[in-house]
């Protein structure tokens, strides 16, 4: 017979043991107003949320397409967090999220204000039909917080056309880039935007870096990432790999992603659809990141694109592949506005 005064007291336990700072432990407010560098642009046919918990700090970004949107998803990455991506041809809205897995919340609590502003219609056309992808954002800092239903809603509560946080914001106020060299070389990644317009098409790029991979400029530089604590000295991945055989023989660490979001307001291929054309496009820009995020699309990394048309305007003078020739350079203006020198 077992003595009561030899069972452990599992309440008295829980209470001794430190609070875990995350979600269920803290009373988070949602941070919606952002001071420094943003991108202004003019493409008034989707908005723009951004929240953030600032004791993350860890936020989400959503991109609300009010009309809907056509699009495709390009998922390169060995090991993404995705939510609705598979064989998807049309969404009311995008949600990229740091937090992991638990981010993906996030996505949940956007549905939920798209749902609320039906008056709740439970019509099949009326269900709002969101994406999701995460990063893993929680090595720069100690603590669980992650981006919850809540902090969904209040991004697209604070939903605007035409204006874009570039830097720590958002999804990508954790973000961290250059680790594949080791963790003590990594260096703090970002959101980044840039936007062109050709004629009537308007091309916008947006993404959110968490890079295995370092981010390069045009001219070949390293500009983020890999940074050698001892010198100061940014290295190229190979280079690196040359200088340590530690870098070489262990394998990148896990939890990293860039996630990108491409608008076009251009209808493509008449002849085959707008999808069909958003597939190759998506291919064609995503494979052109790796000259800007060096190496990119590994086995730890969760590399996912979409590719959205509003179907807004023709353009006859702007082919399918000029198009992603152009957009594949303002993907590589967003990645380096995430990290603006």
């Amino acid at each position: 017979m077992v003595s009561v005064n030899n069972v452990p007291n599992i309440q008295n336990c829980r209470i001794s043991m430190a609070q875990p700072l995350t979600n269920d432990t803290l009373n988070l407010i949602p941070k919606t107003d952002f001071d420094g560098p943003k991108l202004e642009f003019d493409f008034p046919s989707f908005t723009i949320g951004v929240a953030e918990y600032a004791e993350g700090p860890t936020g989400c970004t959503v991109f609300y397409f009010p009309e809907g949107a056509q699009v495709s998803v390009d998922v390169r990455g060995g090991s993404h967090g995705t939510l609705l991506t598979d064989e998807r041809q049309w969404l009311n809205a995008i949600v990229l999220a740091g937090g992991s897995l638990m981010g993906l919340e996030a996505a949940t609590g956007v549905t939920a204000e798209l749902f609320a502003g039906t008056v709740y219609s439970t019509d099949w056309v009326d269900i709002p039909v969101v994406s999701g992808g995460i990063i893993f954002d929680y090595r720069p800092r100690e603590n669980s917080i992650y981006p919850d239903k809540a902090l969904g809603r209040a991004a697209l509560r604070a939903a605007r056309s035409g204006v874009f946080p570039l830097g720590r914001r958002g999804a990508g106020a954790s973000a961290s880039v250059g680790k594949g060299l080791g963790l003590e070389m990594r260096e703090m990644g970002g959101q980044g935007g840039a936007f062109r317009q050709i004629g009537p098409t308007k091309i916008a790029v947006f993404t959110v870096v968490n890079s295995v991979g370092a981010i390069v400029d045009r001219s070949g530089k390293v500009i983020r990432g890999n940074l050698d604590p001892a010198t100061g000295e940014r290295l190229h991945y190979t280079e690196g790999l040359a200088r340590t055989l530690k870098a070489a023989h262990e394998s990148p660490p896990e939890g990293n992603t860039t996630l990108t979001v491409l608008v076009t307001n251009q209808r493509l291929d008449p002849e085959r659809g707008s999808v069909w054309a958003l597939r190759q496009i998506a291919r064609m820009v995503h494979t052109s990141m790796a000259r800007c995020i060096q190496p990119f699309h590994t086995l730890t990394d969760g590399d996912v694109l979409w590719a959205a048309t509003t179907n807004e305007v023709d353009n006859p003078d702007l082919s399918e592949v000029v198009l992603g020739v152009i957009a594949s350079e303002v993907a590589w203006d967003a990645v380096l506005s995430c990290v603006q020198e």
